[in-house]
């Protein structure tokens, strides 16, 4: 059965006017969001170059989900931290809450329907600089509560972006564009790695928004 959207969301496919005008409303958000100056200053900092070694990805060299606490794993934290009214069972599956998803504006009442995304895809951070990392750091990478790395967001949206930098998929929300850049720079700044120059133009464009 289709999933009836928001009316954040409609407006948003309905209209390329809305795409304008619609920004996301207050939510909960990962730890670590610099400030515009310093998301500034940070992408002045990053490398630029081109993406290599990306034959040789595979995703398992980035393990996750991992144990947090107790039987909760990083994507079951996420959910509660992000979430809103969210009930878990003894084993911390999430069974009623809800999650309101700031890349396209839809909210979701069923943990099935929300992914968790890697603002920094775990591929693009491969052909960025993390081919050269032990893989005990690409676990912490793959699992950073600290930075505003980990984002509970729709399903599909979250597929349909695959592992694209900015230059090439952006949120619909253009009203969260600013948090999405500084997050992406500030995920990309602590863990030092690369930026391509199209992708340093898209961000840099992006906190435009802010």
């Amino acid at each position: 059965m289709k999933r009836v959207l928001t009316a954040a969301a409609c407006a948003v496919a309905l209209s390329p006017l809305a795409l304008l005008a619609t920004s996301a409303p207050a939510a909960a958000t990962p730890p670590g969001i610099p400030s515009l100056a310093t998301a500034q200053s940070q992408l002045a900092g990053l490398t630029v170059a081109a993406e290599a070694n990306a034959s040789t990805y595979d995703r398992d060299l980035f393990p996750h989900w991992i144990t947090i606490s107790g039987t909760c794993n990083t994507r079951e934290t996420v959910l509660k931290r992000d979430g809103s009214g969210v009930v878990t069972s003894s084993a911390c599956a999430a069974t009623s809450g809800s999650w309101y998803s700031p890349y396209d504006g839809a909210t979701w009442t069923a943990a099935s329907d929300v992914d968790i995304d890697h603002m920094v895809p775990l591929a693009e951070a491969w052909r960025s600089g993390a081919s050269a990392w032990t893989t005990a750091k690409r676990q912490s990478f793959a699992n950073d509560l600290t930075r505003p790395q980990l984002w509970a967001v729709t399903d599909n949206v979250n597929q349909a972006k695959g592992d694209q930098d900015p230059s090439t998929w952006k949120p619909s929300l253009t009203g969260f564009w600013c948090t999405y850049a500084k997050s992406w720079i500030a995920t990309k700044s602590y863990w030092a790695l690369k930026v391509q120059s199209t992708e340093k133009t898209a961000l840099t464009t992006m906190l435009g928004y802010c």
